[in-house]
């Protein structure tokens, strides 16, 4: 018989188990910097739920109020989803945890959820298992990203992005990267900008996100933790390897 259960983490809970992500390497920096993070936004309410299957974990998702969310958006009164990843799909794993957070949301008396997903990269979560769970497409935004709501009342206004992407990009000349430790892969990203740019004799200037104040005013894309811009134009909003640093660097050099 399966044993399917959820865990909630908190400090305590984190300093024995450890967050999922980029668990296997638990003395890398940017694991540590994740679970730093955590321990300091769980104060604000953050949610890290693991789903566990005959104590083994099979999922989690990762979520908080937009007010302290990692996400670039204008969601007053939701609460945000930042990571959802199960182990296996069809089993269902994903759908109980979209409930739990539906549940806390309703709970808390908001107006919904929402997450910001785009096909380009794994980094966000795959829209068609909101899509499957009621979840309606009410924004886009350049570079392909997308955002889905689930509203309680129909009366209550809809999330949306800004719109001043072009005006945000082009504050950056220089080899710029933009980020927070929301994801613990932003580490590994940086340091494959870092190579590509050195092996082209560019500097690189970093611009750590720490505050959701600077994080609206400044990401050039709703995924808010990390984004790379050079001469006015975005590289990447994900990881790269050191080869394609180099080959998008040279295209506008």
């Amino acid at each position: 018989m399966e044993d399917l259960q959820m865990v909630e983490l908190d400090t305590d809970v984190l300093e024995g188990t450890g967050s999922f992500c980029l668990r296997s390497k638990k003395k890398s920096l940017g694991y540590i910097n994740k679970n730093k993070w955590l321990n300091e936004i769980f104060e604000k309410g953050l949610k890290y739920i693991q789903l566990i299957e005959n104590k083994k974990q099979v999922g989690f998702i990762e979520y908080t109020d937009a007010e302290f969310s990692s996400r670039v958006v204008h969601a007053n009164n939701y609460l945000v989803i930042h990571c959802l990843w199960v182990s296996q799909t069809g089993k269902g794993y994903g759908t109980k945890l979209i409930n739990k957070c539906l549940q806390d949301a309703e709970n808390q008396s908001k107006s919904g959820v929402v997450v910001v997903t785009n096909p380009e990269t794994s980094w966000t979560p795959s829209k068609d298992i909101f899509l499957k769970n009621q979840f309606k497409l009410v924004d886009t935004a350049p570079f392909n990203f997308e955002l889905l709501v689930y509203q309680f009342e129909n009366s209550t206004s809809l999330p949306y992005f800004p719109t001043n992407w072009d005006e945000r990009i082009n504050k950056f000349e220089n080899l710029t990267i933009l980020r927070s430790f929301q994801c613990p892969y932003v580490e590994v990203a940086t340091e494959n900008i870092i190579v590509g740019a050195n092996e082209l004799g560019l500097d690189v200037k970093i611009i750590d996100l720490k505050s959701r104040e600077e994080l609206m005013e400044l990401s050039p894309t709703p995924y808010g933790i990390f984004s790379v811009v050079f001469k006015g134009k975005l590289i990447t909003f994900h990881r790269l390897t050191v080869h394609s640093v180099m080959k998008r660097l040279k295209e506008l050099m």
